[in-house]
């Protein structure tokens, strides 16, 4: 084992650019083939030819289960943790109920979607990427929307994120990806994290990821609570109907109560003030009623439009814009209970992007054919067993039957000897078993009609592939001024915390292909001399700006879904409380209740009882505050620091800040707070309450 070295970063390289410009490191050809320390290998010693592209049946085919290098390194990646997930471990869940709103017959034989008002049990999963289970909730981050609905046919699991992006075209790239945004291998930190120099390094090298990286730097990435994150599948499936003709589909989650993210200050404030900020939230939205609701949509189109489009629709890397294609909204899910012990449902959950039923089937996306392999090979790890699909959580709703037998944990009893097939033992009378049904079993999409020579097998990239910089431009481009100036502040806040300048430069040089005053800004805030461009393998395009990609733009000035916190003391005015909390609550919005001690407290028109402590509950965990004071009660407060704390945080953050005379008089000032339209008085609170100031944030922070 002496020999098992993983090089030592001396030997000299190549840098090579392949078919969709992806980056190859490789041995020069007239360099030592006999330093067996310079050559990449497997497990069992083949040296590898190409590291960056699984084996495909032609340029755009399905990946062929014959490459053994993508599914030894997955395989090795799938069980390097046990018995925690290696992404996606902090995870929250909730049972709910999905109903078809519009049938698709013509779409999809799938029977759930034959008729409008089908409808089948759901349980849904959200969790953090890059930290462990004991992690928090708030960090900048991709967020797992992972969905298991329970249908007539069977499971039908649609796992994805928040985001409709990912930052690699190809699944035998997965394990460097998460290698490199986890925790460093020598120091083993930071958690839950991307911003060190490993992860840095690594998408530098990495132009595909530019796109990510735009999401992954916005506010997409901190999200005000789970039940305001959209979902998506991310890749192309398809739908196929009786007649098997084939429809490619991107699927979509729409949250009802609206898109809404925190500041970044806010999520670093709420990491310390609640770690488990987002779980809480959904198992109190729940508790109290107000169960969170996601519309289903798709997008539908076919291989003609496909062709004819700049980008590639198998790449993962690419989104197709809703100004293109209408999100069509076929269904409506609702979360309505909480998981009765968290162990059994939410962590033993598994979810797998094979599970899929009669009427929807998959694409040649590179990066969903290597999943396909890799999350059951992942449960075996985790849950120790090829019979995991026997949990509760995880088994289907329908009956099921076939020839497997025993295993560790075998909970099922199987009578008789028939465990094979084909047999005759009916013919003695005996039980044969189920058997194989061509009629309404599932069969693969059988029309070979993508644009691809299914007669080569390559380790290659389309160059169809190899745009990797219009569309991080037109996600950037299509924000409003303030949101690309936290993309920007976001990527100042990354790169100072890595260390090797080369990866800083190396990183500015990418995005000035995307935006050149995006690049320009990182580089000011980072008071560093922008790079040369970096080459383009193909040229970006400017595409049609698209409203969808914008959170503000779609932002929805309601109470529902929100939370709005009223600090009051002794000698209070009940009266103006109470019309505050019957106005929020009125429209679906809940209200907590802050004083300096918990416990009744005299007011003006009988006594309250706080819902929290001043000191132990901070503006950051409210999306508006109101103060509603004696001038008395307002001074005492002014000398407190945290009490000046909580109106300055929430000055900071943008939110209203409903104030009363005496806050005005004692306490604001303090706070350095001039007062502008989003700090109205207690009685005109409700008018303004609902909505984020964003033109007030040049004058509270620097922006980059």
């Amino acid at each position: 084992m002496h020999h098992h070295n993983p090089g030592l970063g001396e030997t000299d390289f190549d840098t090579e650019l392949g078919n969709a410009g992806e980056v190859h490191q490789q041995v020069p050809d007239s360099g030592d083939h006999s330093d067996t320390v310079a050559h990449l290998t497997d497990n069992h010693g083949h040296r590898i030819a190409d590291n960056q592209n699984s084996l495909k049946a032609g340029a755009r085919g399905p990946t062929l289960l014959e490459d053994f290098v993508l599914r030894e390194k997955i395989f090795h990646f799938d069980h390097e943790r046990i018995p925690e997930r290696i992404v996606h471990a902090r995870g929250s869940g909730a049972h709910g109920v999905f109903e078809v709103t519009k049938a698709i017959p013509e779409l999809t034989k799938a029977k759930l979607f034959s008729k409008a008002g089908n409808s089948c049990p759901v349980f849904t999963r959200f969790s953090t990427v890059a930290g462990g289970a004991g992690s928090v909730d708030t960090p900048r981050d991709v967020r797992g929307f992972a969905v298991k609905l329970y249908t007539e046919d069977g499971n039908w699991d649609l796992v994805g994120n928040n985001i409709p992006v990912f930052f690699i075209q190809d699944a035998i790239k997965f394990p460097d990806l998460v290698h490199s945004v986890k925790m460093e291998a020598d120091r083993g930190y930071p958690q839950a994290a991307s911003a060190h120099d490993t992860f840095w390094d690594f998408i530098s090298l990495m132009p595909e990821s530019m796109h990510m990286i735009m999401w992954a730097m916005s506010d997409r990435a901190i999200p005000r609570t789970l039940r305001n994150m959209e979902g998506f599948g991310v890749h192309t499936f398809r739908l196929v109907n009786a007649e098997g003709k084939g429809s490619f589909v991107k699927f979509h989650w729409k949250p009802v109560l609206g898109l809404a993210s925190t500041t970044w200050d806010e999520a670093v404030k709420l990491a310390g003030a609640d770690p488990d900020f987002h779980r809480r939230d959904l198992h109190e939205a729940i508790d109290g009623g107000h169960y969170p609701a996601w519309d289903l949509g798709i997008q539908v189109f076919d291989e003609a439009w496909a062709a004819k489009q700049p980008y590639d629709v198998l790449d993962a890397t690419k989104l197709i814009p809703e100004e293109e294609i209408p999100v069509d909204i076929i269904g409506r899910m609702t979360l309505n209970r909480n998981v009765d012990n968290f162990f059994a449902e939410t962590e033993q959950v598994a979810f797998l992007p094979t599970n899929v039923v009669p009427g929807i089937d998959f694409s040649n996306d590179p990066l969903l054919q290597g999943r396909l392999f890799s999350y059951l090979d992942t449960q075996k790890s985790r849950l120790g067993t090829t019979n995991f699909h026997q949990i509760p959580i995880n088994a289907p709703k329908c009956p099921f039957h076939n020839f497997q037998r025993d295993g560790m944990m075998q909970t099922l009893v199987p009578t008789g000897r028939a465990n094979y097939e084909p047999n005759s033992l009916a013919e003695a009378g005996e039980d044969g078993g189920p058997r194989e049904c061509p009629e309404t079993g599932f069969t693969s999409f059988a029309a070979n009609d993508e644009r691809n020579d299914g007669g080569e097998k390559l380790r290659i990239r389309a160059e169809t592939f190899a745009d990797h910089y219009s569309q991080a431009r037109l996600f950037y481009r299509s924000q409003t001024d303030n949101e690309q100036a936290h993309i920007c502040s976001a990527i100042v806040f990354e790169l100072s915390k890595v260390t090797l300048e080369h990866v800083r430069n190396r990183v500015m040089s990418r995005l000035r292909n995307i935006d050149e005053d995006l690049a320009k800004r990182v580089a000011a805030g980072l008071a560093m001399d922008l790079p040369e461009k970096a080459k383009a393998a193909k040229e970006p395009i400017d595409m049609a700006l698209s409203d969808a990609l914008s959170i503000q733009k779609q932002e929805k000035p309601v109470f529902e879904g929100r939370c709005v916190g009223i600090l009051y003391a002794e000698g209070s005015d009940k009266a103006m409380i109470d019309e505050i909390k019957a106005g929020v609550e009125k429209d679906g919005g809940t209200v907590k209740l802050v004083a300096p001690k918990v416990g009744e407290i005299k007011v003006k028109g009988g006594t309250l009882k706080a819902d929290g402590q001043l000191a132990g509950t901070p503006s950051v965990v409210f999306d508006a505050v109101v103060a509603i004071l004696m001038p008395d009660q307002a001074q005492e407060l002014a000398k407190d620091v945290g009490a000046v704390a909580w109106f300055a945080d929430a000055w900071y953050h943008c939110k209203t800040i409903g104030a009363c005379g005496g806050t005005r008089e004692h306490i604001l000032p303090k706070a350095n707070i001039e007062p502008d339209a989003g700090v109205p008085k207690p009685e005109d609170f409700l008018k303004v309450g609902t909505k984020r100031h964003w033109d007030r944030e040049p004058k509270v922070r620097d922006l980059a």
